[in-house]
């Protein structure tokens, strides 16, 4: 019988609400220990390491945040997918910074892989980018330039970054809206497969 009650899945939920309190970098097995009353080591028989149980909460959370998102965008296209897609990515980033800063770590391809809500990740933001008309390589393209400027202004809006008086949200709606404009205006590759 596990201590404490202990599972792989308790210890993860623990960590990602470790990660929204404190910080994704202060998530240890030390600290988690604490949280369950246990010695680390009852930890080791639930999570491999420490790497193990931050893909865990990485995983986790990217299950958490496609929900939102899928939710947000069903029967919308165009610029009312995008803008859902857009909102419901900001809150969940602005929510649960902890959970967010998670989804931003490297994972290695083949757990990418076998996770059903990463594959879902790719499945609902390629289906809401083919509205506008995307294939490869446009469509890998626009997914990357979506999501460094998604990442970028949600890490510069919890940092404090935006100091003008002019509204965040109301410069949030601008930035979604020239993704619209520059989306139907992509400047198409031609495709090369032959």
């Amino acid at each position: 019988m596990p201590r404490a009650g202990l599972t792989p899945d308790r210890i993860t939920a623990a960590a990602a609400d470790l990660a929204d309190e404190a910080g994704f970098e202060q998530v240890t097995l030390s600290a988690l220990a604490r949280h369950f009353g246990v010695k680390d080591a009852s930890l080791y028989s639930h999570v491999k390491n420490l790497q193990d149980l931050r893909v865990r909460v990485a995983l986790l959370a990217g299950g958490e945040m496609i929900d939102r998102i899928a939710a947000a965008v069903v029967g919308r296209s165009g610029k009312d997918a995008l803008a859902a897609f857009a909102g419901a990515y900001r809150e969940y980033a602005l929510r649960h910074p902890g959970r967010y800063a998670a989804t931003q770590i490297r994972v290695d391809q083949a757990l990418v892989a076998d996770s059903p809500a990463l594959r879902r990740t790719a499945e609902v933001t390629y289906g809401m980018l083919r509205a506008y008309g995307l294939d490869e390589p446009d469509l890998t393209d626009a997914v990357r330039l979506l999501r460094a400027t998604f990442h970028g202004y949600c890490a510069l809006e919890a940092g404090g970054g935006f100091g003008h008086s002019r509204a965040v949200r109301a410069s949030w709606d601008k930035a979604v809206e020239a993704l619209h404009l520059t989306l139907e205006h992509w400047p198409r590759e031609e495709n090369t497969r032959g």
